[in-house]
């Protein structure tokens, strides 16, 4: 148990160092970072000099603020487990499974639109961001404002979401997707290789 307390020590007194760098390294003053996360100066120097031990309270907003993971802002040990416990998630009848956890920046998905009978009419929506996707398997019928086009395993695109645009199957059966979505201005690119057009 003493070998248990001694790591969580460890742990914890590391976390103010790890603060101090990380507000430094994005070039933020103590009272910057008190404006931005509503957490007094005072309570956030004693923090990162070890005088006032992190609790979720504090270390929440500095994680959104610094836009990383909680583990990664306390340096948590590994769990010694590599697998990643993924929680689909099921909205206007497709599955999308988050493949990656930080908060902010750009988020990745696998969806997966289920095979039906008869294709859906497009009901097409629009919100803030910028989307880049890639067919893993089937064929994607994409409409992104005028333009209706059909997409085949292999084929990627990206789009303003500002933009009306709808996704489905373009012939009924499944289609499995790759999807980067970012905030405004945040786009991905691919770099072309031997095999781009």
């Amino acid at each position: 148990m003493a070998v248990v307390a001694d790591d969580m020590d460890e742990v914890l007194d590391a976390v103010g160092p790890r603060l101090r760098a990380l507000r430094r390294d994005r070039g933020l003053t103590l009272a910057d970072l008190a404006a931005t996360t509503g957490v007094s100066e005072s309570t956030l120097s004693r923090l990162e000099s070890g005088q006032r031990r992190a609790t979720l309270e504090l270390l929440l907003p500095l994680a959104r603020v610094y836009d990383v993971p909680l583990d990664d802002l306390v340096g948590a040990p590994p769990t010694g487990d590599p697998r990643i416990h993924l929680r689909p998630i099921t909205r206007f009848g497709m599955t999308f499974v988050p493949l990656s956890r930080r908060p902010g920046g750009v988020h990745a998905f696998k969806m997966i639109i289920p095979a039906r009978p008869r294709p859906l009419d497009p009901t097409p929506q629009t919100h803030e961001g910028f989307e880049w996707l890639y067919v893993l398997s089937g064929r994607l019928r994409l409409v992104v404002g005028e333009r209706d086009l059909t997409l085949p395993s292999g084929e990627a695109a990206e789009f303003d979401t500002s933009v009306p645009h709808w996704l489905g199957s373009a012939d009924g059966g499944a289609v499995e997707l790759l999807i980067l979505f970012g905030l405004q201005g945040v786009r991905s690119h691919v770099r072309p290789g031997a095999g781009s057009r």
